[in-house]
């Protein structure tokens, strides 16, 4: 069974995407990849906003990113094409205003689906971090999902964003972090994962 990509279903050339969790897990990091992959490697247009808690930690996050072939008239997700969620919290604040036929990647391990969810793509992503040593990259093995699910961006775009964006000496774990996300998603035919 082939896979449907937001390329596939998209008119406008406008794919909007949330990124929805708590302060810590690099929400705001996986959307800037997102937008300097999209806008500084693959020459598309991109929007990036991001919202957070007074929290340092613990409290919700959310990064929207708007990817286009054109100018982007309006900054802000309205009704998302992809909605990732890394908390439950996201999940019961931003399930609703994903577009029908929509994307929807959750955290396996932290959320729970009620039964009005659309097919969702479930990813063990904080475990898959854990086992490549640092759960710190859940959020590049969300990346990657993200990447290979959906066909946003190019593999080649989103890595190029990791070596230009985290610290030198975090390049390769992310770069693996990335590949094993973007792998699963291979795997994936839009449920389990």
């Amino acid at each position: 069974m082939r896979v449907a990509t937001v390329a596939d279903s998209r008119d406008s050339g406008e794919v909007q995407i949330r990124i929805g969790g708590y302060g810590g897990q690099g929400i705001v990091l996986a959307g800037t990849l997102l937008g300097k992959a999209a806008s500084l490697y693959d020459g598309k247009e991109a929007v990036f906003t991001q919202a957070y808690g007074p929290e340092a930690r613990g409290g919700a996050s959310r990064a929207d990113v708007i990817i286009s072939n054109a100018p982007i008239d309006y900054p802000y997700v309205t009704a998302p094409d992809v909605l990732v969620v890394l908390f439950q919290a996201a999940y019961a604040s931003f399930a609703r205003a994903l577009k029908p036929g929509g994307v929807l990647i959750v955290e396996e391990d932290l959320v729970r689906l009620d039964d009005s969810a659309p097919p969702a793509s479930l990813l063990p992503a904080t475990r898959i971090a854990e086992e490549l040593g640092n759960r710190i990259v859940t959020n590049v093995v969300v990346f990657g999902f993200l990447v290979g699910r959906t066909g946003v961006v190019s593999r080649a775009a989103a890595e190029q964003a990791i070596e230009a964006t985290v610290k030198p000496a975090a390049v390769d774990l992310n770069l693996r972090a990335f590949e094993a996300g973007f792998d699963r998603a291979g795997a994936s035919e839009g449920g389990r994962v």
